[in-house]
């Protein structure tokens, strides 16, 4: 599941409201300079391949004017001088550089290999809350990971994240240029256009280089439009210091899909399972699958999360090759120097694994009685099809203005009784605690560090010659 755009309470010079994001026009007013990050590439058993790449924040959380002046009235209308209609907001108005540090609470570490990521930064003329950025390997292209026979693995400290929030990697289907056409879209990449996940979100200001201004919806947290962004999901980790998950979210129809009506699967009308991506996915969360000693803070825990994590995704293919279907994701940790295997899925009974495979995910299911839309969209296969074709690498942090994040670290559907198998995910409380509002006044100073990604054969990407990440941040 992956972040809505959190808002910017933006308040520009001059006493004016600045807007949320709202253009692919790229603007003059401030400077696009990404932050570098540092990745390890194409690993084998002898070493990997250092390659200078850097990341970049999502165009919906940047300043949008037309030659300095708002796009926006106020923080969730649409100024009709400049924007009347889709074509002409496009053409008018343009996303602006970004103040990394000072406005977005964004940090490359001191190795350059990993960012950190603030929850709430009070900026010149903005509190920000949390953030979403990409991976590039240049200033005007995503960097496109092919994980179908491969490993990848990354270092995270999150320590410092209570419950409600999430700490996020994943991978999507966007295409390498952020949807740049050089008319409609001339920002692309460089300034973060062109998002889509599995949830198929509303909340993009602009998709494939229009407005989504029709059916604008102002009073929804956030703001909505009337087309979603579909597209292939894999949610590599998504966690807080008390509950994680990794979730395949496959999609039936390939690349960034512009959906409208039952295409997009939208809750509110009924067509959850309707639309053309699996919303749900198939996760494994330790916690909610019986495990509820394998992950959190302290010694007692076999995954101490008040210390750095390495955390190692394996994509098996059913023949052992590049070109082969995605069989089985398979999870396991290093810590302290240890490798640790997953927890086991002791809900499900004996010999049930730890990790996902179609059987897995259809004895999951059945078990707690979920909708099998996995099955549904293709499986395994169809995730292993968007694997292959490419998908982008992006880091977040946020908070759940939907149903604060109780999905992934406390009872959820709050309608069940949280003894049934499968609604306890976590062990925070939720209520009120949970809820942004609460989040944002009492845990500003939150954080998380992300480093050392790296990516190859399997087997290849984790050791003793690593970077250790230390508890403090760097």
């Amino acid at each position: 599941m992956a972040p809505l755009s959190l808002r910017l309470d933006m308040l520009a010079a001059f006493g004016v409201l600045a807007p949320l994001a709202v253009a692919q026009q790229a603007g003059t007013q401030q400077p696009e300079v990404h932050p570098e990050m540092w990745l390890q590439v194409d690993c084998t058993a002898s070493g990997c391949n250092w390659q200078k790449g850097s990341v970049v924040l999502d165009s919906n959380w940047r300043w949008v004017n037309k030659d300095g002046q708002n796009c926006y009235m106020n923080d969730d209308t649409w100024d009709p001088t400049f924007c009347s209609d889709p074509l002409s907001c496009a053409e008018n108005c343009a996303v602006d550089g970004a103040d990394y540090s000072g406005t977005y609470g964004v940090k490359a570490n001191s190795h350059m290999d990993g960012v950190d990521l603030t929850f709430v930064t009070k900026g010149q003329y903005s509190t920000n809350y949390g953030s979403r950025l990409y991976v590039m390997d240049s200033e005007d292209s995503y960097k496109m990971f092919a994980l179908l026979n491969r490993e990848f693995t990354f270092n995270v400290d999150v320590s410092n994240l209570p419950c409600g929030l999430n700490g996020a990697v994943y991978f999507v289907e966007m295409g390498r240029h952020g949807d740049w056409d050089g008319s409609g879209n001339t920002a692309g990449a460089k300034y973060g256009t062109g998002y889509c996940d599995a949830q198929c979100p509303h909340d993009m200001k602009f998709i494939k280089g229009e407005a989504n201004i029709l059916d604008w919806n102002s009073t929804h947290v956030p703001p909505i439009g009337h087309y979603g962004a579909c597209c292939a999901e894999m949610d590599i980790w998504e966690a807080n210091s008390r509950a994680a998950a990794y979730t395949p979210h496959p999609c039936d129809q390939p690349g960034l899909t512009k959906c409208e009506g039952i295409q997009c699967g939208d809750n509110a009308k009924g067509d959850r399972y309707l639309g053309i991506c699996d919303k749900d996915g198939c996760d494994y969360n330790s916690f909610r699958l019986g495990d509820d000693s394998f992950y959190g803070r302290g010694s007692d825990f076999t995954i101490d999360t008040s210390k750095p994590i390495t955390v190692v995704t394996q994509f098996l293919t059913d023949d052992g090759t590049d070109t082969g279907d995605l069989s089985e994701v398979r999870r396991f940790y290093v810590q302290d120097g240890k490798v640790v295997p997953n927890s086991e899925a002791t809900i499900l009974g004996p010999g049930a694994g730890n990790s996902i495979t179609d059987d897995f995910c259809s004895e999951q299911k059945k078990t707690f009685g979920d909708v099998n839309d996995f099955a549904a969209k293709g499986a395994l296969s169809e995730m292993g099809a968007a694997l292959g074709r490419g998908m982008v690498l992006v880091l977040s942090l946020w908070d759940d203005t939907d149903v604060n994040m109780l999905w992934l670290d406390a009872a959820y559907p709050t309608t069940e009784p949280p003894l049934k198998p499968g609604v306890l995910r976590g062990p925070c409380l939720g209520g009120v605690t949970s809820e942004p509002k609460y989040l944002r006044a009492t845990d500003p100073d939150a954080h998380v560090a992300f480093s050392q990604f790296k990516v190859g054969a399997i087997g290849s990407t984790f050791g003793s010659s690593a970077r250790r990440l230390s508890p403090a941040y760097v």
